[in-house]
């Protein structure tokens, strides 16, 4: 635990058969909390330096299963079974709303959770990630990351079968003929110019599928929310503390 920045309040939480770790900073303060979905294989380790840094709201995320502090799967699982696994979670955490970003594999993810629990959802922050989930390469492709040579960062923690239920989970799926369904949600897209796991094309689609959609392109390749964390910490307070006059404005 001494290696998660910021000494998040860790838990075990048992829902429909899947024993999942849960880290949350800032436990119980005022206001919409935040939940982070990771990429491929990634734990809340990786996502911590992110995390620590976006202050005034709680802030949670969790290990898939298989990944980090939680346990293989015994069966293969889909999205919207992960997205109801997800919102058990934020029941139980006493979360009736929330805020959501997320990051390529867990930017489908959040995709998946305000489409199917709209009312549940106040803002959505989508970053480097896609409304078509096909692509090879997602996920494996960001061991060869320009920005992840160069830090050195390690965000892989999964097992075989956990990479392999995660591959599967999105395997096929598509937004695309749901998003332009999220009305009055008001959502920032976050792409990096030199990625190239995800390029920012996909943002853009992204961006013209949801109504008044922010499309931003930042610095960086495909890890830019780890390697690039103060400034897209910044970035992710800004845009959820927006008043809505504002959001809609932009």
């Amino acid at each position: 635990m001494s290696r998660i920045s910021g000494r998040p309040v860790i838990s075990s939480e048992h829902v429909y058969g899947l024993r999942l770790r849960v880290g949350r900073w800032r436990a119980d303060t005022n206001g919409t909390p935040l939940l982070f979905l990771n990429g491929i294989g990634a734990d809340l380790a990786a996502a911590a330096p992110l995390l620590a840094q976006i202050h005034g709201r709680e802030v949670w995320t969790l290990d898939m299963p298989g990944v980090g502090g939680s346990p293989d799967a015994i069966l293969p699982y889909g999205a919207p079974t992960m997205a109801a696994v997800v919102m058990e979670i934020a029941d139980r955490l006493g979360h009736d709303m929330i805020d959501i970003a997320g990051f390529s594999w867990g930017g489908a993810l959040a995709q998946q959770i305000a489409i199917q629990f709209p009312s549940r959802v106040r803002r959505l922050v989508l970053m480097a990630t896609t409304p078509v989930m096909n692509a090879p390469g997602i996920g494996w492709g960001a061991m060869f990351d320009d920005d992840m040579q160069a830090s050195g960062l390690k965000i892989q923690t999964a097992t075989p079968l956990g990479i392999a239920y995660q591959s599967m989970a999105m395997a096929g799926w598509s937004s695309a003929a749901l998003l332009p369904a999220l009305k009055n949600l008001p959502t920032l897209v976050l792409v990096a110019r030199d990625d190239g796991v995800m390029p920012p094309c996909y943002g853009q689609m992204l961006a013209s599928l949801i109504d008044d959609a922010v499309l931003e392109e930042v610095a960086g390749s495909h890890l830019f929310p780890f390697t690039h964390a103060a400034a897209i910490a910044q970035r992710i307070s800004a845009f959820l503390d927006e008043a809505p006059a504002q959001q809609a404005a932009a």
